[in-house]
């Protein structure tokens, strides 16, 4: 009997030391959005957009039980438009990894959103929604200039958490033979959480690389503060702080600050409001242009829950900048589809649906 029970409880921890579970996941986006001063010429457009909360994509995540508390970890995500149904840049453009997860928290290599991504996420009121976040970029005119980097190829990133403490920290092998420095960037994230406040502060740094013939490479670096407070249940208020240095290898240096805030409310149980303001201030631009602007958006949105994975939305928002200098709402290219801003306002209105899987 006793051999029985041995065996059976052999079988029973191969099992679960076997035990490994694949999800196939994603979420589809599409809104209509009307924008001003789509053109040179001034003129308005009317398009359909992929993303306008977040950002379209699929993915696969797994995880393996090796026992011991020890888990074997994966995760696969690519992002694409569901206005003409093309890829978002390479297959696995958003998260290419694997890795370790246990007790001492989540070390993974490969292609992931950055430390500083991760921890300053929850403090943008609108999420980095495509349209309309400056909590990413900077003005957004287009270029992702004056803001931070999202993910890191060749990355090496680890995050724990012990009690209301959070620790990030990541590196992304510059991969130039003959210098380790060269094109590397590094980022490192604390957190911290007590009952209804939330605090963050992160790190960012990204080297370039040298001219041919020469020895001087460009640096980037960006700070981060981030601070929230669950207010009531249904009431949350979020606000970020952004430092960004660029230092070329020649020429005069580049500074900004970007600033947002606002609040998430639940109005019913199925309905959700978002109100945000963002203010972006270069002292030390490329260009005259840039730090002429200090551009500013204020944004509204309202959410309806079809279900727990199906939402309407609309959103508003309206960007301004000072001495003539030209602005835009969206934080992406137009390659990516966004629309750049030609004139020193522009106001943009979107209704669309999204649906998680």
């Amino acid at each position: 009997m006793k051999k029985q029970v041995i065996a059976l409880a052999a079988l029973a921890a191969g099992a679960a030391h076997a035990q490994t579970s694949v999800q196939f996941y994603g979420l589809v986006d599409a809104g209509v959005e009307y924008v001003n001063h789509a053109n040179a010429a001034g003129d308005k457009v009317l398009r359909l957009t992929s993303g306008g909360q977040n950002t379209s994509r699929f993915g696969f995540r797994g995880v393996e039980d090796l026992g011991g508390g020890l888990k074997g970890v994966f995760n696969l995500e690519g992002g694409f438009f569901v206005d003409n149904g093309t890829i978002d840049g390479a297959l696995f453009r958003r998260q290419a990894n694997v890795g370790l997860e246990g007790a001492f928290g989540r070390l993974i290599a490969g292609r992931s959103y950055t430390t500083v991504y991760d921890f300053i996420l929850p403090f943008d009121p609108m999420g980095y929604a495509p349209q309309y976040s400056w909590a990413t970029t900077g003005n957004g005119t287009g270029a992702s200039k004056y803001g931070m980097t999202t993910a890191f190829d060749n990355i090496l990133k680890y995050q724990g958490q012990f009690g209301g403490v959070k620790v990030g920290a990541s590196y992304g092998f510059g991969e130039v033979a003959g210098s380790v420095s060269d094109a590397a960037k590094s980022a490192l994230g604390l957190g911290y959480t007590a009952g209804p406040l939330s605090l963050a502060a992160t790190a960012e740094q990204v080297n370039g690389t040298p001219a041919t013939g020469a020895t001087t490479r460009s640096k980037t670096n960006v700070y981060h503060l981030g601070a929230g407070y669950q207010v009531s249940d249904v009431l949350a208020v979020k606000a970020g702080y952004r430092n960004y240095r660029q230092a070329p290898a020649t020429g005069a240096g580049v500074r900004a600050d970007t600033y947002w805030a606002g609040v998430n409310y639940q109005a019913t149980p199925v309905i959700g409001l978002t109100g945000a303001v963002y203010y972006q201030n270069v002292k030390a631009g490329a260009s005259a242009a840039d730090t002429l602007a200090d551009p500013m958006m204020f944004v509204l949105r309202a959410k309806y829950a079809l279900s727990k994975r199906t939402d309407l939305y609309a959103v508003t928002a309206y960007a301004k900048a000072k001495n003539g200098q030209a602005v835009g709402l969206t934080r992406d290219s137009t390659a990516d589809g966004g629309v750049t801003g030609f004139a020193d306002r522009q106001t943009g209105v979107m209704v669309g649906v999204q649906h998680r899987f």
